[in-house]
């Protein structure tokens, strides 16, 4: 069982896969047939897996229609999403029914950047001051050191912070359709590299964590990370009173003391009713890094009552999504991502907007149901 494991193990072929898949029954004793029937080619997946015994299925489905009317997704989607939970697919699409009803969705893509952010070691005060200095008379070096390493994504912003003996750089990076993160990591490497030449100054760390990737983080709701999408709708008020049984001034004051009261008082990093729900399933429906629902759960809901008309909108200031590499490569992500018109170049913030759109719808729906007091009526009649 030991050369199962560890990166040496390269072999993807289906024999390779079933002889590493027998070893792991005999070691665990677990009996992994339905794990064996799969469709993919195993060469395929060399890129996104290690010691690949077989595959994981969870169940697909699709919410809408849903009408958006964005800078980049435009038209009416069929939006596919994994998921185990029951209900949330119905959920998510009596909220895209009900959007439509007003005439649809419209998003936009505010700021696009993912970010790295490493930290160097300096010997104190007045050397990290000289390494600062350095950096900013040097772009054009640091810009050239960018460019040497890819040729996709290029440096839009860099901010320093100094902390006595440690000196953190915040990159920021245009990566075009990829989600980045790999991008970003070996085009910073090779800037710190260049910095360690030049000013004596020693990467620690690639990653100081001021990224911040993967983690909940204020920087991230702040400034921002991936692609910053706000998405919003307007119900009108016989549509709120007839489809979701309920009133502009109910939703509106349930999201104040649940989304926006509640969530400070737990000092939760965003203010919403269930973000993550909807991120996951999409993320995991199209391919992408499912650790980057932590940014997707950020996201803020805000509701009003305009005359008994019901505005709602989220700001999401950190979809870190991509069309191109990764696991959008996979034959079932790329065939979800066709569904949504979202497979390959080109493609990126549409899909974020998609993605702040089935939020939206989410959101709206389970806002709606609370307000109602019918939350646990639905999930009891959907057996769950």
């Amino acid at each position: 069982m030991a050369e199962q494991n560890g990166l040496k193990n390269r072999g993807y072929s289906r024999a390779d896969v079933e002889e590493r898949r027998t070893a792991a029954e005999g070691f665990t004793g677990a009996t992994l047939d339905t794990v064996s029937r799969y469709s993919i080619d195993p060469e395929g997946a060399s890129k996104n897996i290690e010691n690949m015994i077989g595959t994981t299925q969870i169940p697909l489905g699709y919410a809408g229609p849903v009408r958006i009317d964005g800078e980049n997704a435009r038209g009416e989607f069929l939006v596919p999403l994994a998921t185990t939970e029951g209900a949330l697919v119905a959920s998510i699409s009596r909220g895209m029914s009900v959007i439509n009803s007003g005439g649809g969705a419209r998003a936009a893509v505010y700021s696009d950047g993912m970010t790295r952010a490493p930290v160097l070691r300096v010997e104190g005060i007045a050397h990290g001051r000289r390494v600062m200095e350095w950096i900013e008379t040097h772009r054009d070096e640091i810009d050239a050191a960018v460019a040497g390493t890819t040729s996709h994504g290029r440096l839009t912003g860099m901010d320093v912070y100094p902390n006595g003996r440690s000196l953190y750089l915040r990159c920021v990076y245009s990566t075009g359709d990829a989600m980045g993160m790999n991008m970003a990591t070996i085009a910073t490497e090779a800037i710190c590299r260049l910095i360690e030449r030049e000013t004596g100054a020693v990467m620690i760390s690639v990653s100081g964590n001021m990224c911040s990737d993967k983690k909940p983080a204020a920087i991230n709701m702040i400034n921002g990370r991936g692609k910053t999408v706000v998405a919003e709708a307007l119900i009108p008020r016989d549509v709120v009173e007839g489809r979701l049984h309920t009133t502009a001034e109910a939703v509106t004051e349930t999201n104040t003391r649940k989304n926006l009261i509640g969530s400070s008082m737990a000092g939760t990093l965003g203010a919403n009713a269930h973000a993550a729900n909807m991120v996951a399933a999409l993320y995991i429906a199209t391919g992408q890094d499912p650790a980057q629902v932590v940014g997707g759960s950020m996201a803020i809901t805000t509701c009003e009552d305009l005359g008994g008309d019901l505005y709602i909108c989220v700001r999401m200031p950190a979809v870190e999504v991509g069309t191109v590499g990764g696991g959008t490569r996979l034959p079932c992500q790329s065939e979800a991502l066709s569904m949504i018109g979202c497979l390959g170049a080109g493609n990126a913030r549409k899909l974020s907007e998609i993605v702040a759109v089935t939020v939206l719808a989410g959101e709206l729906s389970t806002l709606a149901a609370q307000a109602a007091g019918h939350l646990g009526k639905a999930h009891a009649a959907l057996g769950r």
